[in-house]
């Protein structure tokens, strides 16, 4: 059962004086939370206690993890971003868009989270302090720990299975109805990428927000069997769940374990697959609209104005997030200013990484075929305050393009053209280290050129790499994460620090080449975290341990107490 409506969020309120119509609003408190401390050299402290109490009241936070992300997925409190110190510039302006929201942050030890607070304060955040002993401060304070990435919306769609009781198929069984020609039809809930990856024999590419106005063109027979699978578990349960809601007649289920499960069960996989679901008609679309704001109003979720949008950004006492989630190509084509594009399945699937902030408000921009109202209906079932924005005229300036992200103004560093860094590396005089992500930097780097965590960039002499050049050049993959490193690095007696103009990308426009695969590596691989239930070749027992894991979330989740989740059953 969802909470009774007097004690759900985001639904639709008076708003104060002075607000305009249709504003969403909730009390919030701008100051850290309570219980934080003031530390020697002015970085306060605040202790895990007042962390979780916020958590529960939903008071605006944001928890940020700045280790690296293979180190974050090896354990984190629930509600704990990932913000790899190394990467903070490339992230902050869209994951974190108000200046005053409370920031707690922690990393592999006190330098790394003394260093996130000087650059969040070097970038205007105002209220920034330390977790308190870090994460042994957590787990000795009776903190929970969660693995993996996307932890939340994980353990969510394992509740939502354990409480609504969403009905699932094994892959064997699956199989052999398809084996016998049954009137099955099997859509992937995926990002349309992944699906391209791997896929379940005859299955259609329908991305989670776009089930509930796509799948009834699939099988307009309500005899048809409707399977819904992903690579792992949750965004089949929840697009599952979707459908059940929304009143599809058809009978719906699961692929239990999704590709995981069909791999272990020694079926095959497609590749390279492009089937996707057509296009509706209007009256179709409408008719999905209706279902899923039925959905919608029973969790909670609200409708705001343009004018309501506009008097919550404009007093800013709290974090709003604004999301398009159609899919990227329909973003692409047209969008309103200012919302990032966040097709709908992989919101749900990814708060986390989304909205960081966790008591923000998001507001969802669509534009009919309940893929806004389907997804604040989930949203609201996970705790959020959430609200989709009405059409009209007033709703704001557009935009064309894809999403790109914000960064701050970079800084003054000296910088070197390919010319000369191609000349300096002829002659031994220049190392160049690349400070972007491993996978970019193997899928195509400058000729020569090492690869380092950024971090590691601050110990003395580079890991690895005996002897000092005359000039260390750092290149990214547009050389704007380069310029944040290259002002970082501490002075080195004798050398040089530069930063590659337009990065690697220059390095190729200048019609040099570039050289991907292996290459030298000063640093450990832990800024990713290779995910056991995407791409191909992955070890059958971390499969299956990654799906152990999965079945013991809800009581992790009934331990940890701080998730605020319901479920609409």
């Amino acid at each position: 059962m969802v909470r009774p409506p007097a004690e759900r969020p985001g639904r639709d309120v008076n708003p104060p004086a002075g607000a305009g119509p249709g504003d969403v609003t909730r009390p919030r408190g701008a100051a850290a939370p309570e219980g934080a401390d003031a530390a020697p050299g002015g970085v306060s402290v605040t202790p895990g206690t007042a962390v979780r109490r916020a958590l529960r009241e939903r008071t605006e936070i944001g928890l940020l993890d700045v280790r690296p992300e293979g180190l974050f997925a090896e354990g984190h409190p629930l509600f704990a971003a990932s913000f790899p110190l190394g990467r903070l510039e490339a992230e902050v302006l869209d994951r974190l868009p108000r200046r005053s929201v409370p920031l707690i942050v922690y990393g592999a030890g006190e330098p790394d989270a003394a260093a996130a607070v000087r650059r969040l304060r070097g970038l205007g955040y105002q209220d920034v302090s330390v977790l308190d002993g870090g994460l042994d401060g957590w787990v000795t304070g009776g903190g929970e720990l969660f693995r993996d990435v996307n932890a939340p919306s994980k353990a969510f769609g394992e509740l939502v299975e354990a409480t609504a009781g969403t009905p699932a198929i094994a892959a064997a069984e699956l199989g052999a109805l398809l084996s016998g020609g049954a009137d099955v039809v099997v859509v992937d809930a995926r990002r349309f990428e992944e699906y391209r990856t791997m896929s379940i024999p005859t299955a259609t590419s329908v991305p989670g927000a776009e089930l509930v106005m796509r799948a009834g063109a699939l099988a307009p027979d309500p005899a048809t069997v409707v399977v819904v699978n992903c690579a792992g578990r949750t965004r089949s349960i929840i697009g599952t769940q979707s459908l059940i809601n929304a009143g599809l007649p058809n009978r719906v289920m699961a692929l239990r374990n999704g590709t995981i499960g069909w791999t272990l069960a020694g079926l095959d996989l497609d590749h390279g697959q492009e089937r996707q679901a057509p296009d509706v008609p209007r009256a179709a679309a409408q008719r999905a609209d209706a279902a899923a704001w039925a959905v919608a109003r029973k969790t909670g979720a609200a409708r705001i104005s343009a004018t309501g949008l506009r008097s919550a950004l404009q007093r800013g006492d709290r974090t709003v997030y604004r999301f398009d989630v159609r899919t990227p190509a329909e973003y692409a084509r047209g969008h309103l200013a200012r919302f990032r594009s966040a097709p709908g399945g992989q919101l749900v699937q990814e708060t986390d990484w989304f909205a960081p902030v966790r008591g923000a408000l998001v507001v969802l921009a669509g534009d009919g075929g309940g893929r806004a109202a389907m997804t604040a209906s989930w949203l609201a079932q996970m705790g959020w305050e959430v609200a989709v924005l009405e059409a009209g005229r007033d709703a704001g300036p557009a935009g064309t393009g894809p999403w790109a992200p914000a960064w701050p103004a970079a800084p003054e560093v000296p910088l070197a053209d390919p010319d000369q860094v191609e000349s300096w590396l002829r002659d031994g005089s220049a190392a160049v280290v690349d400070v972007d992500s491993s996978g970019r930097f193997l899928a195509g780097h400058v000729p020569g050129a090492a690869w380092a965590l950024r971090g590691d960039l601050f110990r003395p002499g580079l890991p690895g790499r005996p002897g000092r050049p005359r000039r260390l050049v750092l290149t990214s993959a547009d050389g704007m994460l380069a310029r944040f490193a290259a002002a970082d690095v501490p002075p080195r007696s004798g050398t040089g620090v530069l930063a590659l103009a337009r990065g690697t990308a220059g390095w190729a426009a200048s019609g040099r080449p570039l050289q991907s695969g292996p290459g030298e590596m000063l640093s450990p691989q832990t800024d990713v975290y290779r995910r056991p239930y995407e791409g191909t070749g992955v070890d059958p027992g971390t499969m299956q341990a990654y799906l152990d894991w999965e079945y013991g979330l809800v009581a992790q989740l009934e331990r940890d107490g701080t998730h605020g989740f319901t479920v609409l059953a």
